[in-house]
């Protein structure tokens, strides 16, 4: 029984940050993506990103997949997203009884253009009827 709750712990602690929290929510919206797609996405730096992942990885919530260059990261299990999703309920339900206003819905993400990864470039090229 010790060994279940050893494993929770792993998950939730690797989750347990707002931009940890925040790339799940983008994997989970769009599926795999690579550094410079979240970079583009949620606005942090490269580096800050990748220690991150880094996190997320150690605590098996993603996994990656390298392609040349680049290492594409995805959610190691869809079931993470439930996760995700009770935790959002649960933080709304605190607010609320706090007599604070409705929080924000966390899948507001930041864009600074056209992703430059060869996975985007590959996406923007195709017609919108196949996108």
């Amino acid at each position: 029984m010790t060994s279940g709750f050893r494993q929770m712990a792993l998950i939730t602690r690797a989750m347990a940050h707002p931009v940890r929290l925040q790339i799940v929510d983008v994997l989970a919206h769009e599926g795999e993506a690579c550094v410079c797609h979240l970079e583009n996405r949620l606005g942090y730096r490269q580096a800050y990103l990748s220690q991150h992942l880094a996190r997320l990885r150690q605590g098996e919530v993603v996994r990656a997949r390298r392609e040349g260059l680049n290492v594409y990261y995805s959610l190691a299990d869809p079931s993470v997203v439930e996760l995700l999703q009770a935790a959002a309920y649960a933080a709304e339900r605190l607010a609320i009884r706090r007599g604070a206003p409705p929080l924000p819905r966390p899948s507001k993400r930041c864009s600074a253009g056209p992703c430059p990864c060869p996975k985007c470039e590959v996406h923007e090229r195709l017609p919108l009827a196949q996108r």
